[in-house]
C-alpha cells in the first residue's frame, strides 16, 4: 500500500487530517477548545504569578514552612475549583444544542414524524440526527401507505356492502318465515355496522394531516352551523328519551374549517353521548365565541379515570362499555381536531357531573398564533 492510500484509508487519517476533523467549524471539540483554553491559560498564569510572588518576593525569614505550605495548598485548591467551574460552564454551553434538540423532541406529539432540524447542532451530533430523520421519513412513508390502503379498502368495500344491505332490505320487505326474517335482520344490522365502520375509516383518511385537509377549509359561522347540524339529531335523541339542547351565541363565530369533517366530528360526539352516556337525561351542544369552541356534554355516568387517556385511541373500547361500536368515534374527533389545529379535552367525574368533550379552534385565520395541545 502506498503512502497516499494509507493516508486516506478508513481509520488511518494522517495527524493533520485528524486535527482538521477535530477543529472543523461547528464541532463540539472546537467549541470546547475555544471556550476552555483561554480561561485555563489565564488561571495557569495566575497560579504561576502567585507561586512566583510567594517564592521570590516574600521574605522567607518572616515565614515558616508551615505557612508557605498552607498558602500554596489554598492557592491550588482555588485553582482546581476555578478550573472545574470553567469546565462545567464550557461543557454546558457545548451541550446547549443537544438540550434544545431534546426539548424539541419532547414537545412533539406522537403523530409528528417530520424531520428534526439540524440547525445549530454540533458536527458530532448532526450525523446521528440525520440518520434519525431518515428513519422518521421511512416510518412516515410506511404509515402513509398504511392509511392510504385503509382508505382505499374502505372505499372499495362500500359497493358490495351497499348491495348486501339492499338485498337484505328487499328480503325483509317480503313475506318470510320468522326464523329467516330474524337472520335477514341480523345480516342488515351487521351490514349497517360495516358500512358505518367504512365511513369512519374514510373520514380518518380524509382528516389525515398528510393529505392537507386545510386545502378544503372555508370560512363558516360555527354557531349557525351547529344549529343546523345538531337539529338533525333531535329525532334520535327523542327516541332515547333524551333532551338535546343547543346553546350558541347570536353573533357570528367565525372559523376556518372543512364542513364535512366538522359534521362528522359533531355526529361522533353526539352519537358517543347517546351510546355511552348511561343514565343521561340531557345532552347539551354548546358553542363558545372567545375563543371559538364546540362542546358536547351529557349528565350520564361519566368515564372512568383509567379510560380517559385511551378513549381517543383508535379501536379502543372500555371493558365496561355495553353499547356496541367500533371504537373509532373519539379517534375521529381527535384526528379532525388535529387537522384543524384545534385543542381537545375531556372532563368527567369528579370535576364534572357526566362527560364533557371540548374542542377549541384557533380562530378565523389558519395558524393564528395558536398551536394545538393534547390533554
Amino acid at each position: 500500500m502506498t503512502h497516499d492510500s494509507a493516508q486516506f484509508a478508513p481509520g488511518k487519517l494522517a495527524p493533520h487530517a485528524r486535527l482538521a476533523a477535530l477543529l472543523q467549524p461547528g464541532s463540539l471539540a472546537r467549541h470546547l477548545i475555544l471556550r476552555l483554553v483561554p480561561p485555563v491559560l489565564v488561571l495557569i498564569v495566575l497560579d504561576l504569578i502567585v507561586t512566583w510572588v510567594v517564592t521570590s518576593r516574600i521574605k522567607l525569614s518572616e515565614w515558616v514552612l508551615h505557612d508557605i505550605f498552607w498558602v500554596l495548598l489554598l492557592g491550588q485548591v482555588l485553582l482546581v475549583l476555578l478550573i472545574a467551574g470553567v469546565l462545567i460552564a464550557g461543557v454546558r454551553s457545548g451541550l446547549k444544542s443537544i438540550n434544545r434538540l431534546s426539548d424539541e423532541i419532547n414537545q412533539r406529539s406522537i403523530d409528528d414524524l417530520q424531520p428534526v432540524s439540524v440547525a445549530g447542532l454540533t458536527t458530532e451530533i448532526t450525523p446521528v440526527v440525520t440518520r434519525i430523520n431518515d428513519l422518521l421519513v421511512r416510518l412516515n412513508d410506511s404509515m402513509l401507505a398504511q392509511r392510504r390502503f385503509i382508505g382505499h379498502a374502505a372505499h372499495q368495500l362500500r359497493t358490495p356492502l351497499s348491495g348486501l344491505k339492499l338485498e337484505s332490505e328487499l328480503m325483509l320487505a317480503g313475506d318470510l318465515p320468522d326464523n329467516v326474517r330474524e337472520r335477514a335482520q341480523r345480516i342488515k344490522s351487521v351490514t349497517d355496522r360495516m358500512i358505518r365502520l367504512g365511513q369512519q375509516l374514510l373520514v380518518l383518511a380524509r382528516a389525515d394531516s398528510s393529505v392537507r385537509p386545510q386545502d378544503s377549509f372555508q370560512r363558516l359561522d360555527l354557531a349557525e352551523w351547529a344549529r343546523l347540524s345538531a337539529a338533525e339529531w333531535i329525532p334520535a335523541a327523542r327516541t332515547g328519551n333524551i333532551d338535546l339542547q343547543l346553546l350558541a351565541p347570536e353573533e357570528h363565530v367565525w372559523v376556518e374549517a372543512d364542513p364535512l369533517l366538522l359534521e362528522e366530528m359533531l355526529s361522533n360526539l353526539i352519537d358517543n353521548a347517546l351510546r355511552y352516556g348511561t343514565g343521561a337525561q340531557h345532552i347539551r351542544v354548546q358553542v363558545g365565541a372567545t375563543p371559538p369552541s364546540l362542546m358536547v356534554e351529557d349528565d350520564g355516568q361519566g368515564i372512568d379515570a383509567q379510560d380517559r387517556d385511551r378513549v381517543f385511541e383508535a379501536f379502543y373500547r372500555s371493558p365496561k362499555a355495553i353499547a356496541g361500536g367500533s371504537g373509532l368515534g373519539l379517534a375521529i374527533v381527535r384526528e379532525i381536531a388535529l387537522a384543524h389545529g384545534a385543542w381537545w379535552g375531556l372532563t368527567s367525574y369528579p370535576e364534572f357531573h357526566g362527560t364533557r368533550i371540548s374542542v377549541v379552534f384557533p380562530g378565523p385565520r389558519k395558524g393564528a398564533g395558536l398551536t394545538r395541545r393534547e390533554r
